[in-house]
């Protein structure tokens, strides 16, 4: 813990971010060195877990639904059963860490790590369908407690002009994760005799590395980039009005709220950008169908084997990590606002490709794939990045959760209302109401969060006069 802490402190000393750049530096790598080292590391601890997670994630709704014979209504309860239970405790998770001060978010998100890697050895003791929903329930509720303590912390660490390539960073590290947990799955079911036993047991030990790469490797108390660094050499000169306005209209507030950590929802709510965001993340969440859902329309319309459905999570996995570094960068440039909504539209031409009546086997599986890799790289971290940029840093994993609730929340209620209507009317029209809802839903989001007044954290920077 002290090695980690004198390391991160000396990195972040001599981190080319915090001198003025020479004519002789070269754009790429102030750009890699722009990320700090507590940024990496908790990238690699997302990374392990991932490979963790997404080894049962990849297997799961397959062995629900062929193994214990699931209907889609029964695999669409349990589904937003596996994704609500995060939203309900992702606010005692921020609230917690924020009271706790520097050194609670990584407090809480050990925990949340912990609790997720106690579930895997579970998943080989239960076999009914209730006692596998309330294992899920556990592992999601350590997935809610973790998630706004990480963002939080990877949202001090960098510096607010570059947040959207710092959580690009991150995703992509996740990312990786999910691109190797259905490899492992895939081998593990072919070699082994008893495939599903093999998968949960190995997924326990590397969820175990995770939680011990965080506790040994991530520093107790996060260092506030804003504080570090004049703001002249935080940002570019096309990046400082809108960073500095939103930035100091926060700390400000900051400076005069006593509450601190105690401040409650509705005052976080109370803030016009924290509000947009979360109406815009709710209203986007109601008509985003799950992972699980999608894949299983792919290989029902393409009658893919069985033995070959955990390799469709790779398909996303491997667009969300090429584009998540880029599209975070691009998102700090041209604004978050125009990519976020950008990110949902390419969730829409997927669900128009499996609409269409179009017989192009592997070509159309790599296109609906890729299109929601690009969805997920487009919006999952840079929504993130808006969030702390609109939140003060007392309260950065409030402010985080109270987001992400709201968009949790909201694809829970997708989950059950996609396969209620599947079981009734089938796959095609629950397809088809979930791209009419989500072309709605883009066009009123982007009422929300046009610009009114002073600038917000999802808008492009002012121009510059020529």
């Amino acid at each position: 813990m002290y090695l980690a802490d004198r390391r991160s402190a000396s990195s972040s000393a001599a981190s080319p971010v915090e001198r003025p750049p020479g004519p002789d530096r070269r754009p790429g790598r102030r750009a890699a060195a722009a990320v700090p080292s507590t940024v990496l590391v908790l990238g690699t601890v997302s990374l392990i877990t991932d490979i963790s997670s997404e080894m049962v994630t990849a297997v799961l709704p397959l062995y629900l639904v062929a193994e214990l014979g699931l209907s889609p209504l029964g695999f669409g309860v349990l589904d937003g059963l596996y994704n609500g239970v995060s939203a309900l405790v992702r606010l005692v998770g921020g609230r917690l860490s924020d009271r706790g001060g520097g050194g609670g978010h990584k407090a809480v998100a050990v925990v949340g790590y912990g609790l997720s890697a106690l579930c895997k050895p579970l998943l080989l003791m239960v076999h009914s369908l209730p006692l596998i929903g309330a294992v899920l329930a556990v592992d999601r509720t350590g997935k809610g407690l973790r998630t706004a303590p990480r963002d939080a912390m990877i949202s001090l660490a960098a510096e607010p002009a570059t947040r959207g390539r710092a959580f690009g960073v991150h995703r992509a590290m996740d990312t990786a994760g999910a691109l190797c947990g259905p490899l492992v799955a895939f081998v593990l079911l072919r070699v082994a005799a008893d495939g599903y036993d093999a998968v949960f047991t190995v997924s326990f030990c590397v969820a175990v590395l995770g939680v011990v790469v965080l506790l040994l490797f991530v520093p107790g108390r996060a260092a506030r980039a804003a504080e570090r660094t004049p703001a002249a050499e935080r940002t570019t000169p096309a990046e400082s009005t809108t960073v500095a306005e939103n930035t100091t209209a926060a700390e400000a507030t900051a400076e005069r709220d006593p509450a601190g950590a105690r401040t409650p929802v509705r005052a976080l709510l109370g803030r016009p950008e924290v509000r947009r965001l979360t109406g815009c993340a709710v209203l986007l969440g109601l008509t985003t169908i799950s992972d699980s859902f999608l894949y299983l329309t792919l290989q029902r319309r393409l009658d893919l084997p069985g033995g070959w459905f955990p390799l469709l999570p790779l398909g996303t996995a491997a667009a969300f990590l090429l584009l998540a570094v880029p599209l975070g960068a691009i998102a700090d440039r041209i604004g978050r606002r125009r990519l976020f909504l950008a990110g949902h539209l390419a969730l829409l031409c997927a669900y128009g490709l499996l609409l269409a009546p179009l017989s192009g086997g592997a070509a159309l599986v790599c296109a609906v794939l890729a299109l929601h890799g690009s969805f997920y790289a487009a919006t999952d971290g840079v929504l993130a990045a808006a969030t702390a940029d609109a939140v003060p840093a007392h309260v950065r994993g409030s402010g985080l959760a109270v987001v992400q609730t709201g968009q949790t929340a909201a694809r829970f209620l997708c989950s059950l209302a996609f396969g209620a209507v599947w079981t009734a009317w089938g796959d095609h029209t629950a397809i088809l109401a979930a791209a009419l809802g989500l072309a709605l839903a883009a066009a009123v989001s982007a009422r929300l969060l046009r610009r009114v007044g002073t600038p917000s954290p999802l808008n492009s920077p002012p121009e510059q006069a020529s």
